[in-house]
This record gives structure tokens, sequence and C-alpha cells, in this order.
């Protein structure tokens, strides 16, 4: 068994596409929405131009993008690994993929018992 497992993880295009952004836009950072104004979408920001509360989870990085979800919303998807996949449509509206024509999006697999156990024994942590 792996000694270490990644709550989100991303498909090959959506890390060129990251790239794409980071070029673009400067370092960036991802919020998984809960489902308001853009529904459950992973939005994407300039570094720091989202505010970050307390109790937001840090769940890793995508290409050396730090990504984060809120604590309760983190309740829902804590026993499912997120994958960042990237689509054609209109991204959220006030995430860096508008506009674009291509979008991201969050595809999920749950994982499996042991997986959780791993998990167990080793908290969402902050980002290095």
């Amino acid at each position: 068994m792996a000694t270490s497992l990644e709550r989100v993880t991303a498909t090959p295009a959506a890390l060129g596409f990251i790239e794409e952004l980071r070029q673009r836009h400067g370092p960036l950072m991802f919020f998984q929405s809960g489902g308001c104004c853009d529904g459950s979408a992973p939005m994407c920001y300039a570094a720091g131009e989202f505010a970050l509360g307390d109790t937001d989870v840090y769940l890793g990085n995508l290409g050396g993008t730090p990504f984060y979800m809120g604590f309760e919303q983190f309740g829902y998807w804590e026993h499912t690994q997120l994958i960042i996949d990237v689509v054609p449509g209109n991204g959220g509206m006030f995430s860096l993929d508008n506009g674009t024509g291509r979008r991201f999006l969050t595809r999920s697999r749950l994982f499996t018992d042991g997986e959780c156990a791993l998990l167990r024994s080793q908290p969402p942590r902050q980002p290095a």
C-alpha cells in the first residue's frame, strides 16, 4: 500500500491548462466552490485574490498550484479523491478559466476502505 495518498489530482489536460493560465496570470490558487453562483466547480484565481477562511482545508497541489475547499464542503467530499479535468465550455464567472472556451471540472472517485484508513493517518495539511 502507498505511504501517501493525494486528495486532489489533475488530468494531463488540466495540468496543461493550469500552466497556460499561470503564464498569463502568474501564481494561481484553486478553491472548490460549494455550489452558490457557479454551482459546485473548481474555481481558479490569481494567488491571493480569493480570501481563505480559517477553516478552509488545503487538499494538495496541482502542478504547484494549491487547492482548497471549505470545511463544510470537505465533510461531504472527504471520502473521495477529486480529479480536476478540463472540458469545453464557459468557466465560473469569477474563475480565470472564464472566457477561454474551456472550463475546469471536478470528477471524483470513492477512496477504498484501505485508502480511507491511510487518510485517517494523514489529515489535510497546510501548503509547504
